[in-house]
């Protein structure tokens, strides 16, 4: 597992879609993962530390859980298939752990509110993770000491995922600079 921090969330000018960036710590390398308006907003109200007059949806289960004696350990983005990312929750509760099955979007608003660690699987960040050079573009190769770029992908995979590749050419690095 690869631990990884949320970077930005972004809105992608050609759908207004949500999206949020996570970064893998200590390296170059991000995962870009398309999710809901409300999860976004959800995400950012916590990062940005804003409150709110009554819980959300994410508080409210965070609430729950802490009421009951639980905590979120920690969360992971465990596969991705068919375009779909999918997570799981790791919640400890009275000594015993659990996991549960859980959208991204979803474990990633959690975790902000439980100041937990995030990861993915390597295998996860081989299918969709992305190397950027300054300008914003894709890295075709990786500098001495980085970690070498994704494995090359099929081009049938490459057109189901041409969303995601749109999405990160158009991205702006300077704008990471302004959190």
């Amino acid at each position: 597992m690869i631990e990884l921090r949320i970077e930005s969330i972004r809105v992608s000018l050609m759908n207004y879609q949500r999206v949020v960036v996570l970064k893998e710590k200590g390296a170059e390398r991000f995962l870009p993962i398309w999710i809901g308006a409300a999860e976004a907003d959800a995400i950012a109200v916590r990062l940005q530390d804003v409150s709110v007059a009554r819980p959300m949806t994410h508080d409210l289960f965070s609430n729950a859980l802490k009421e009951f004696g639980a905590s979120v350990r920690r969360v992971v983005v465990n596969d991705l298939n068919n375009d779909t990312f999918y997570a799981r929750i790791h919640i400890q509760v009275n000594g015993r752990s659990f996991e549960i099955d859980s959208r991204p979007s979803d474990a990633l608003a959690l975790a902000v509110r439980a100041a937990a660690p995030i990861f993915a699987e390597e295998a996860v960040l081989e299918k969709a993770g992305v190397v950027m050079d300054k300008e914003g573009e894709v890295a075709a190769a990786t500098q001495a000491g980085e970690r070498p770029p994704p494995t090359p992908v099929k081009e049938e995979d490459l057109e189901k995922m041409s969303a995601f590749r749109d999405f990160i050419e158009s991205l702006d690095l300077d704008d990471f600079d302004k959190r």
